[in-house]
């Protein structure tokens, strides 16, 4: 399947790997797009495990509503559902990166039957992430959070320089060059970078949505030197999960794991699949 739709909308996806081996979700994350899992495919695909990275909403041309409301975490992690019903699959190994890795985090804690097995990239469990505001600098790694909230002023300074700015943004962060020109050409048609930014200002609408403890069996990644997620949330994740769950550190990584260390990824989340 190279589409599926929900709801009027059209999200593209990559389905590859052997069509009979078992479904691996792949989740991006902001401002990312399928194609930040490239060098992590291979070794899933080596494994004998079929892929399906979809371009999440706002992201695929298709699937760009416009309005905060349409990004709460409940509208985002439904059509990861919609993505299974389509592809004709019970559930999956989900693995979700930044914010691909929130949306993953919530589908197993309220959709438990629909996730064979959880790997989280960077982002630690939602209510581990909450806490260390209050317990570590995380507050300061995030304060850009606080900055997207406010209407075209993000979007007016992240789009200087025909996009010149984000691209050096990111590449100070971490993000190698050529991935970084990527994103911002694909952000560049009218709407795209709202609807990405959109996924920050509807956070308050969904406070309500609480995730709660995760009983599938779990793998967390997390890499030393992201400049964006501290230690305090990653440490305070494993008891939100009641299944099996295992903490891997990656030494001397920054925050964009799947673009700089996609094959160590790889090996992982083949590893953890298998059980």
């Amino acid at each position: 399947m190279d589409s599926f739709t929900r709801s009027g909308l059209t999200f593209d996806v990559r389905d590859a790997g052997p069509a009979d081996g078992e479904p691996v979700v792949l989740l991006h994350g902001f401002p990312q797009h399928a194609g930040s899992w490239d060098h992590v495919v291979p070794v899933l695909h080596e494994a004998g495990l079929r892929t399906l990275a979809p371009d999440q909403r706002g992201y695929s041309p298709g699937a760009r509503p416009t309005g905060r409301r349409a990004y709460v975490v409940r509208e985002l992690v439904d059509d990861v559902r919609a993505l299974l019903d389509a592809a004709g699959l019970e559930r999956a190994h989900v693995v979700g990166h930044d914010w691909g890795a929130m949306v993953a985090w919530a589908l197993a804690a309220w959709h438990p039957d629909r996730v064979t097995s959880l790997t989280a990239v960077s982002v630690p469990h939602p209510a581990a992430f909450t806490t260390s505001f209050v317990t570590s600098s995380q507050g300061v790694k995030s304060a850009y959070m606080a900055f997207f909230q406010l209407p075209v002023v993000p979007e007016k300074l992240l789009t200087r320089g025909n996009g010149a700015f984000l691209a050096d943004l990111l590449t100070r962060a971490g993000l190698p060059r050529p991935d970084a020109q990527e994103t911002v050409t694909r952000l560049r048609p009218a709407g795209a970078l709202t609807a990405a930014l959109n996924w920050y200002r509807a956070l308050p609408l969904g406070a309500k949505d609480a995730v709660g403890r995760v009983a599938v069996r779990t793998l967390h990644v997390w890499s030393d030197r992201d400049g964006f997620l501290g230690r305090a949330g990653t440490e305070a994740t494993a008891p939100y999960v009641t299944g099996d769950y295992r903490l891997e550190v990656l030494p001397g990584i920054t925050h964009w794991v799947p673009e700089t260390a996609g094959a160590r990824l790889g090996e992982l989340v083949a590893e953890h699949v298998r059980g």
